[in-house]
């Protein structure tokens, strides 16, 4: 069974902007995949089905961004599933451009507080990932303003088709076939 999480802020507020780009894709996969989303347990939102032939479960975190690792972690350990072959986390990025995406087998929070919680409450920074780009931050730029932030119109049509080649990466890492997920759907989407 996949744990699939996207990381966002929960509320109207934040809907559609740059940090809740996670939220974005889960919602896509569950609409893909006829998968309802809307279970609240484990600090989250939550939805089990399927993606191709495997169980999976899709997660939208309750409890703000910087916390998300509470939820995360209650949810590996109520299942008792290894967050290194069971856990793939979605994210916004703000070292890619709009419409990037990278697919990493592990990695370092990279300064995303979201990823850091996750980190300290599996114990490991081995997950899978898929990041999803949402522009750099400005020169003099606050960091906290950019990421709950809206998109430009033209920004936003680039970070949409991104969604679609982070659902695909999913897709293979469910299939258990990260390399493919990494070869296919890291980089940058046609403008």
């Amino acid at each position: 069974m996949y744990v699939i999480v996207g990381l966002g802020n929960p509320g109207l507020k934040y809907e559609k902007t740059r940090h809740n780009v996670g939220f974005d894709v889960i919602d896509l996969l569950a609409e893909k995949y006829g998968i309802d989303v809307s279970e609240k347990k484990h600090k989250a939102l939550i939805g089990k089905g399927r993606i191709g032939g495997s169980p999976v479960i899709l997660v939208k975190p309750q409890t703000f961004m910087n916390l998300s690792g509470e939820s995360v972690g209650d949810i590996l350990h109520f299942y008792k599933l290894d967050p290194e072959e069971d856990l793939i986390v979605i994210s916004d990025d703000v070292t890619l451009d709009p419409g990037t995406t990278r697919v990493r087998r592990k990695g370092s929070a990279g300064g995303h507080n979201g990823l850091k919680n996750i980190i300290a409450h599996t114990h490991t920074e081995g997950f899978k990932r898929v990041k999803v780009g949402v522009g750099k931050l400005p020169p003099h730029g606050d960091m906290v303003a950019h990421v709950l932030g809206r998109f430009t119109e033209s920004d936003r049509k680039l970070v949409e088709k991104s969604y679609q080649r982070a659902i695909a990466a999913v897709e293979c890492m469910v299939d258990g076939d990260i390399e493919k997920a990494m070869n296919l759907y890291n980089g940058k989407v046609e403008e």
